[in-house]
C-alpha cells in the first residue's frame, strides 16, 4: 500500500473546478514530484492531504488513514511546508523549533536536544540559531521552516513549491537539503513549477494541468513519450528534408518529422541511437553533414507536448489566476 494515496478527488471553488478527479500515490522512501504551472491545482491537492480542505468527491489516506474520518492521527503523521515561510519573525531559531516540540507536547528537555539536532542538520547552528529570525536571508528562513516541519518526525513530509522566491545558489542548497532528507527515508510530496527541480528530485512525476494528472511516470518515460532521444544535424548544403528523414529511417521513431532551424534538422530518434550509426546512414545517403548532435528531451519538452505551451510561460500566464484562487480558499 502507498504511503499516500489519493484517488479521485474533486474540488469545487464556486463556478472553478480546482481539482477534476486527481489520483495520487507515493511509496515509502521516495518523491512524489507533482509538476504543473500555477493554478494546476497541486496547492488544493496538498491543503486536502494534510487535512486543511475537505473534498467534493473522491477519497485521501496517509499511511492508510483517512484524511477526513481522521484528522487528528493524520495530522501526527505529516510534516507541511507551505509557499511560504511559517516562522515566528520576533523568535530566534532555536526558539522556533522547541516552540513547536512544545505544541507537539514533548517536555522542554525533549525539545531542546530535538531543536539542537535540526539545528545542526539545517546548518543553523553557531550565530545564526539564537539570531532572530527577522534579519535571515529567504533560504534561512526556508531551512528553518522545513526543519520546523520535521520537529516530530513524520512519516510523510509535504513541501509545497519550497525554491519559489529563492536565489539559485540558495535553490541548489535547498535540493541537496531535500535529497538528504529522503536519503534518510522521509516520504515526500513536492510540488513544484521548476522543471529541473522535478527532473534532479523526484523518484516519480506526476504531470498536472487544470485540476487532473495528464501524465505520470519517472522522469525517463514521460521524456520517452515525447520520442525518446533527439538527433540535430547542422548540414554542409542543400539537403531534402525528406531525404534525411530517410536517411535515418532505421532509427527515427514511427510517425517522426523533422523539424528545421536554417541548415539544421531534429529528427526524434529511438533511445540508443549512436552518433557513428548517424553519421554512417547519412554518408550512405549523400548528404553533407557539418556536425551530429544526440541529445535527451527536456520535462520541458513533455509539457509541451502534453500541454501545447511550455511550463514557463503557463506559469507566468496563470500567476495571477493562481495567486486570486489561493486567496479565495483561505477564506473559505
Amino acid at each position: 500500500m502507498p504511503v499516500l494515496e489519493a484517488v479521485g478527488l474533486e474540488k469545487r471553488f464556486g463556478e472553478t473546478r480546482a481539482l477534476r478527479g486527481l489520483d495520487l500515490a507515493a511509496e515509502a522512501g521516495t518523491v512524489l514530484g507533482v509538476l504543473g504551472p500555477n493554478g494546476a491545482g497541486k496547492t488544493t491537492a496538498v491543503r486536502i492531504l494534510t487535512t486543511l480542505l475537505r473534498p467534493d468527491a473522491g477519497r485521501a489516506t496517509i499511511d492508510g488513514i483517512d484524511v477526513v474520518e481522521h484528522p487528528h492521527e493524520v495530522r501526527a503523521r505529516i510534516g507541511l511546508t507551505g509557499q511560504f515561510a511559517a516562522v515566528d519573525e520576533r523568535l530566534t531559531a532555536r526558539e522556533n523549533l522547541e516552540l513547536v516540540g512544545r505544541f507537539f507536547r514533548m517536555s522542554g528537555d525533549a525539545a531542546r536536544r530535538r531543536a539542537a539536532e535540526l539545528l545542526a542538520t539545517f546548518e543553523l547552528r553557531e550565530d545564526a540559531a539564537d539570531r532572530v529570525v527577522k534579519g535571515f536571508s529567504g533560504g534561512m528562513r526556508r531551512r528553518l521552516d522545513i526543519a520546523m516541519s520535521l520537529v516530530a518526525r513524520p512519516l510523510v513530509l509535504f513541501l509545497d513549491e519550497p525554491t519559489t522566491g529563492l536565489d539559485p545558489r540558495s535553490r541548489l542548497d535547498m535540493w541537496d537539503l531535500i535529497e538528504r532528507l529522503v536519503a534518510e527515508g522521509t516520504t515526500t510530496l513536492l510540488t513544484t513549477q521548476y522543471l529541473e527541480e522535478a527532473d534532479r528530485l523526484a523518484d516519480q512525476i506526476a504531470v498536472v494541468d487544470h485540476g487532473g494528472v495528464i501524465a505520470r511516470g519517472t522522469a525517463e518515460e514521460l521524456k520517452d513519450q515525447v520520442g525518446g532521444d533527439r538527433v540535430t544535424i547542422t548540414l554542409a548544403g542543400p539537403a531534402n528534408d525528406a531525404d534525411v528523414l530517410a536517411a535515418l529511417g532505421p532509427h527515427a521513431v514511427a510517425g517522426a518529422r523533422t523539424t528545421r532551424d536554417g541548415m539544421r534538422v531534429m529528427v526524434p530518434v529511438r533511445v540508443g541511437t549512436n552518433t557513428p550509426d548517424v553519421v554512417h546512414d547519412l554518408d550512405g545517403a549523400g548528404i553533407d553533414a557539418r556536425d551530429v548532435e544526440i541529445t535527451r528531451p527536456t520535462l520541458d519538452d513533455v509539457f509541451l507536448t502534453l500541454t501545447g505551451h511550455a511550463a514557463e510561460d503557463a506559469a507566468d500566464a496563470d500567476v495571477g489566476a493562481g495567486k486570486r484562487g489561493k486567496r479565495k480558499e483561505t477564506r473559505r
